[in-house]
């Protein structure tokens, strides 16, 4: 019998149009690297899929944005897309998250994955609707014995190039803003990658805080007077420089990390772009996506 695969991508979201392309670059570099395996993208934030519905039905906010494509208005979830998909006689599917780290939301996907896979029939084995559903890991890896989430830390580190060599032209710390979260032990992989950043670049301090969770602004602020910094370039540990990073990071709020880092004293330069725009790193959730694959013996072409 023969498998037909797909890929689909998923993808908190975002309502930013200019925050997109982080979004963008990794469907464009997925489909380039696999052009002849369908790749769609889903959205898992219920409120980020309504409201591209309503700008899907505005004929004027549709001509005033010719540059979105009809897969970001037409976006569905990942479970309605992988839907469509099997309805097309797509069984092996290939899920690849594009988040940063195995919190809450990476899980929910493997539970997706889990889900699909005891589906089945009574008669025959051969009719179930999914032949095989695997899930990517996330950028800073997760727990397993077939990819160390060491080499895959190193890996991000490597694929941030261009953020070090920036903040060394403009001779300043490197602080990212991450989202994390309160729930699930993640920060020990942020402050593991700031470590790896600091010894691959040397010279150039690097230091991630997070949005929720440790560490946060205060233990940023706290780590960069102990080096004795008064220079940083802030820019956003996420994909999308999207509402985090006008509001949260340089908003002008009295609570936005450029103010409250102002206020400490120090000068503050930000970069509003989110890690999706950047190639190196884009391209890591392409492997991510291929290695699930292999490991599977999903054949992606």
């Amino acid at each position: 019998m023969e498998h037909k695969s797909a890929i689909v991508i998923a993808m908190f979201g975002t309502t930013v149009e200019s925050a997109l392309q982080g979004l963008l670059n990794i469907w464009r570099k997925m489909t380039a690297r696999y052009p002849e395996t369908p790749v769609r993208i889903a959205f898992t934030s219920n409120i980020i899929r309504k409201k591209w519905r309503k700008r899907a039905a505005d004929a004027a906010y549709r001509q005033a944005h010719p540059e979105i494509p009809a897969e970001i208005f037409e976006v569905r979830t990942v479970l309605a897309t992988i839907a469509d998909l099997q309805d097309q006689g797509f069984d092996d599917i290939v899920l690849q998250p594009t988040h940063i780290a195995m919190g809450e939301e990476y899980l929910d996907l493997g539970t997706y994955v889990d889900g699909l896979l005891r589906m089945g029939t009574v008669k025959k084995a051969k009719y179930k609707p999914f032949h095989k559903v695997v899930l990517g890991r996330p950028a800073l890896g997760t727990f397993g014995i077939a990819h160390p989430y060491g080499d895959d830390i190193l890996a991000v580190a490597a694929a941030l190039a261009a953020d070090a060599e920036l903040a060394r032209s403009a001779e300043a710390a490197l602080v990212y803003m991450g989202h994390g979260n309160e729930h699930f032990p993640s920060a020990g992989a942020y402050v593991e990658l700031a470590h790896r950043m600091r010894q691959l670049y040397p010279g150039l301090l690097t230091v991630i805080g997070n949005v929720e969770g440790f560490p946060v602004l205060a233990d940023v602020a706290e780590e960069l007077q102990r080096f004795g910094v008064r220079k940083v370039l802030l820019k956003p540990f996420m994909i999308v420089a999207g509402d985090h990073s006008v509001n949260d990071m340089a908003g002008p709020e009295e609570d936005s990390w450029k103010n409250v880092l102002e206020r400490k004293g120090f000068e503050v330069l930000t970069a509003e772009r989110g890690l999706g725009e950047i190639d190196a790193f884009a391209e890591l959730f392409v492997r991510n996506a291929g290695e699930a694959a292999a490991d599977a013996g999903i054949t992606l072409r």
